[in-house]
């Protein structure tokens, strides 16, 4: 099968650690273990670390303490600290806590909606409104993720036309960017470009970004795929830190250090440094108590 190559020179990457990583760890790391992760991260000149989530803390409460979070770091100059908000309301706290920049959520799968946040597809993009309507007043960018684009956990296969319909809507809310997620790392590198593409013929693709969990060990074959079809915005967790509680097995978000080792072999500048990335995966791991799950790592 024959593919045009269309690989950009560079690469934005876009860190999730400190937010998808660490919702799902079983312990609540404490507040200034989480301001000294991303100051690290800040130090390796990441140019977006997503800090922390608004979501109600009943359901999340390992991040709870998001405001004293956004509070206490060292905010670097070039780099965005976007925060997860479900609603109106998430908005409005994360305004108040010095938010500026936020993401929003959706899925590309009914079923999973329905399980995770508890309300259609349509209406989930409908409690996005006024979030978009109140980011446009403050001039703060809003980030749309759709989960689920390879495949759900409850309803099996993912139309494409789904997703691609997903992200139109996101878009035309006003979402300057949307992330698309192999929530439970099921994505091959064809289907993963075909989606891509068909999202990408509604969408422009500089408005992209991939999002592949590791589960089955084809993320960064699925990131290259993509990067080959133009995308050039990436989503990587330090450490492989995250995973999709919903699905079995699931082992965590690429990670960052692998994804850095790939693109920087392949000249493809990221103005980020790898070495200081590692320090700070290192960072976490030893206040989380077990090994990283970075390939590159773990070789040393």
């Amino acid at each position: 099968m024959s593919f045009a190559d269309r690989t950009p020179a560079q690469v934005r990457m876009v860190e999730v650690g400190p937010r998808d990583g660490l919702q799902n760890e079983p312990e609540t790391v404490p507040t200034e273990t989480k301001i000294a992760f991303i100051d690290a991260l800040s130090e390796a000149g990441l140019p977006v670390i997503e800090a922390s989530s608004f979501v109600s803390p009943k359901w999340i409460p390992q991040l709870a303490d998001a405001a004293e979070v956004l509070a206490g770091i060292r905010r670097r100059e070039g780099t965005a600290y976007p925060v997860l908000v479900p609603n109106e309301r998430g908005m409005g706290r994360a305004l108040a806590a010095g938010a500026r920049a936020v993401a929003v959520f959706t899925a590309a799968s009914e079923a999973f909606n329905r399980r995770n946040i508890n309300c259609s597809i349509d209406q989930s993009l409908e409690r996005f409104r006024p979030v978009l309507e109140r980011a446009r007043e403050v001039s703060v960018p809003v980030r749309g993720y759709i989960s689920c684009v390879l495949g759900c956990p409850y309803q099996g296969e993912v139309p494409t036309r789904d997703v691609v319909r997903v992200a139109r809507a996101l878009v035309e809310m006003g979402c300057h960017e949307v992330s698309l997620g192999d929530t439970i790392g099921v994505g091959t590198p064809v289907a993963a470009r075909g989606m891509l593409e068909a999202v990408a013929a509604e969408v422009p693709v500089e408005r992209l970004a991939v999002h592949f969990h590791d589960t089955r060990g084809q993320a960064l074959a699925n990131i290259l795929a993509c990067l080959q079809a133009g995308v050039s915005t990436v989503d990587a967790s330090v450490a492989g830190l995250g995973g999709c509680p919903y699905a079995h097995g699931a082992s965590g978000n690429v990670a960052t250090e692998d994804v850095l080792y790939m693109l920087h072999g392949m000249g493809i500048d990221t103005g980020v440094d790898a070495a200081a990335v590692r320090r700070a995966g290192d960072l976490i791991c030893r206040a989380l108590g077990r090994e990283s799950r970075s390939k590159v790592a773990l070789a040393g």
